[in-house]
This record gives C-alpha cells, structure tokens and sequence, in this order.
C-alpha cells in the first residue's frame, strides 16, 4: 500500500489546492501515472503515483486546500483482479459509522442540510474526515488559525464542547449577507487569483514605487524588421522576428549603464545583480505570469524570441515550473497587446523597476521643421524610488528609447 503526498515543490510554497483527479477509488493506476492536480500560488503540479495498482481511497476532494507532505489518497499494490478485496473491506467501515453517529442524532441532519457549505470552509483533509466521522457542520467549528483554516485540533475540541454546535448556527446568516442573485453572479477566487491580488497589494504598500514615461518613434525598427522578417525566418527554422527581442536586448544594454535598476532591497543591503534574466508578462487564463528568460546578455535574437514564445506557451498549456517563474532581476510587460495606450506598471515581487510597453499608434510627431506621421509608442518605467533616483529611471528610459531608435546600434551593444 502507498500513500499519495503532496510533493515539496519549492520552499515558497507550502500548500495548494486539488484541482482535478483524474483518477477515480477502484480505477487502476500504474507508477508514474499523473492522477491529480493541484494548483499552487504559481504553477499547476501533476501529482503521480509511486506505486503501481488500484487507487483505494481518495482522501481530499477536488477544492481542498492541502499541505505539503499531507496524504492525500491511498493506493493499494496489486493487479486489477484485487479490487474486488478492497471493496469488501471498504464495506467493513460502512458499518460502524451508523454506530459512532447514533448518539449524535441531533448533529446528523445538520450535517445534511449543511454539507455545500462545508465545502466552502478551508480544511485540513484530516480535519474534513474527522467533521464526516463525528457528524460535526465544519461551518460551525471555531479556527484557531488566523487564517481560518479549520484543522483536526478545532474539530475536536468543537465536538467536546457542549454548547458549540447550538450557538454556532445562529451566526450563520453573518457569514452570508444577502445577495440578489438575479442581479450579482458570485464566483469564490482561485489560489492563484488571490495570490496575484496579494503579491500587487504587497508591493504597492512596502515600496516607493513611481512611474515615468517617454516615447518612442519606432519608423526605424520596424523598417528593419519588415526588411529582414523573412530572412530571419528562413535562417533560424521558422522562429519569427518581433519586437520583444529588440526591446529585451535594448533593456539589458540600459541595465548594464544604469545598474541600480538591476538590484534589489535585501534588508538593509542593496543587492546589484551581475546577471540579466528578464521576466516576460504573459496574460493566460488563470490570470499573468512572468516567466523568466535567463542570460538574456548571452542570447541573440533568435535565441530570445525562441525563449520567449517557448515560455508563452508553456504557460497558456499550465505547464510551466517553478524554475521557470524563479530568479527575474527585471520585467517587461506589454499592455500593447491589449490595445493600451498608457499606463503604470506595477513592479513584479522584490524587483526594483518593470518596463511598460504600449500599442503602435500613428502620431504626428515634429522632425526637425517638418510634421510628419510616425508609428509612435508611449513607455512607462515604474521603479522602486527607495533605490533608484529620477536621474537613473529618466536615464534608463532614455537609453532604451535611443537604442530602439537606432536598432543598428543594438548590433554594437549586443
């Protein structure tokens, strides 16, 4: 017999939620097999079996909340012909539970009417199945956690304490205030949501963050781009040229003038970082992740635009890992997509600035005495104000904008 853990994935994450099984009790399982998902703050894990036979019991639903190294189901080691033995001795349980809830008869249909809300409370699975067992409405357990996680300790002393489960249920119409549902559509946030609100919240609030802008007139990039598309193309097995290379190896030219803008606040130290690994924003389903293109001073065009659209994907298939969302000393985040014209990035975790793109929009812009009509884009750099100062940030924007003025430069930087 094995159990499934949930796996240490990295040292930041200490919990996840299950996503899917995809395995159901009785369904053969081989060892190596993907049976279940979880979702963590940053990436979605495929859990998979050590042990080759009949998954016997599954020990959190789909929606729990559960710990690293908690079991999460049983496997039982054997061929397909067992499965008839596990279901027997399945059945032996079945018989006390009736037994142990008998002198619990007034909990029992609470329990019944409750059941959907129980599944709204974050639980320990061995606090769910201690609720189950003693026939105790988790909705009506006192956490102790200041998280409100209700774990098996609270079930415990809940059902030792006589006068719990009457007062509970008169609080129950606080925890969930009127709601016009022909008018307001409810939906609970993924971990991974709420991780984002946290991290933004975070870094709105522990630092001095500040925005500034430019613009940048990209006749010349993209004349070269149109120009050398389909070379590029042909050369490097289909790997198309877009901008976000020419902006990468712009940003990591001004990282090297301007290194300040490459650090970080560790304590009461700065940390100048020696490496240029920069963060790309890419916009998926379950809301932005920034995966990480390491080296991007070691790369060339084609190496960073394979890189990138690599990690693209990657994270639109839920595939990425921990190590490709880890160790970014900078950030860019293209809104242009979308269509947005201007705005202020927020910084991504410890980093001192992120680089803001915006959409291509014809101007009439002043050259020399003349008006003419050029394919402008606003930038907007929001750094850390506590480590970088206006001279640097304005600098740094200005560097970025030169460069894209003169792509032929970048050949010289790269």
């Amino acid at each position: 017999m094995a159990e499934i853990i949930v796996p240490e994935l990295a040292e930041s994450i200490t919990e996840g939620t299950i996503a899917q099984w995809v395995k159901k009790p009785g369904d053969r399982v081989e060892k190596g097999e993907f049976i279940v998902e979880l979702e963590t703050d940053k990436v979605n894990a495929e859990i998979i079996s050590e042990e080759a036979g009949i998954l016997k019991e599954i020990l959190a639903e789909e929606g729990d909340t559960v710990l690293v190294g908690a079991v999460i189901a049983i496997v039982e080691a054997g061929d397909a012909a067992a499965t008839p033995a596990p279901a027997a001795e399945v059945a032996v349980p079945v018989a006390p539970a009736p037994a142990v809830e008998a002198p619990k008869a007034a909990p029992a249909p609470v329990v019944v009417e409750e059941s959907s809300s129980n599944e709204r409370v974050i639980a320990s699975p061995a606090a769910r199945k201690l609720a189950r067992e003693k026939g105790i409405d988790l909705a009506a357990v006192s956490p102790v956690d200041p998280q409100g996680r209700v774990r098996v300790q609270d079930v415990a002393a809940h059902g030792t304490a006589p006068q719990a489960p009457a007062a509970k249920p008169a609080e129950a119409p606080k925890a969930a205030p009127a709601v016009d549902e022909s008018r307001v559509t409810v939906e609970k946030m993924s971990r991974r949501r709420q991780t984002i609100a946290t991290r933004l919240l975070e870094v709105k609030q522990s630092t001095a963050m500040l925005t500034t802008f430019n613009e940048i007139d990209m006749t010349n990039v993209m004349a070269l781009r149109s120009r050398k598309k389909d070379q590029f193309q042909e050369k490097h097995d289909g790997t198309r040229l877009g901008f976000m290379s020419f902006f990468t190896k712009a940003v990591v030219a001004a990282l090297k003038k301007y290194p300040y803008v490459n650090a970080q606040i560790v304590g009461n130290e700065i940390h100048l970082n020696n490496f240029y690994d920069i963060g790309v924003a890419v916009s998926t389903e379950d809301g932005l992740v920034v995966p990480v293109v390491r080296d991007c001073d070691r790369k060339n065009f084609a190496e960073i635009e394979d890189a990138i659209g690599g990690l693209a994907k990657k994270a639109r298939d839920k595939k990425l890992q921990i190590a490709d969302l880890q160790g970014g000393s900078f950030t860019i985040t293209n809104g242009g997509v979308f269509g947005s014209l201007m705005s202020t990035p927020i910084m991504n975790g410890t980093q001192a600035a992120i680089l803001g793109m915006h959409t291509i929009q014809k101007r009439p812009i002043a050259v020399g005495d003349e008006v003419q009509i050029r394919p402008m884009m606003y930038v907007a750099l929001s750094y850390d104000h506590r480590i970088i100062d206006g001279k640097d940030s304005v600098g740094f924007l200005k560097t970025v904008k030169e460069l894209l003025e003169n792509p032929e430069d970048l050949l010289l930087e790269s």
